[in-house]
């Protein structure tokens, strides 16, 4: 799921993370994509973030033969 996101007041990078890619896992991907924003704790309306492209990750919570 690659593509950008504009931001709203008060967005941090998790929520983003949560939201658009589906899971506070990826934030760390998201801020590597987004460098020149790294020190940005609370976000503004309207800047645009790129959002990374994610790959699948079998869920390994499952035994064997239910993944």
């Amino acid at each position: 799921m690659s593509g950008f996101y504009a931001t709203a007041q008060g967005d941090t990078w998790d929520m983003i993370a949560y939201r658009k890619l589906g899971s506070t896992d990826y934030t760390d991907q998201l801020v590597s994509a987004n460098l020149k924003h790294a020190g940005t704790l609370l976000f503004p309306a309207g800047v645009t973030l790129r959002l990374p492209e994610i790959e699948e990750k079998p869920n390994t919570n499952l035994p064997p033969w239910k993944r």
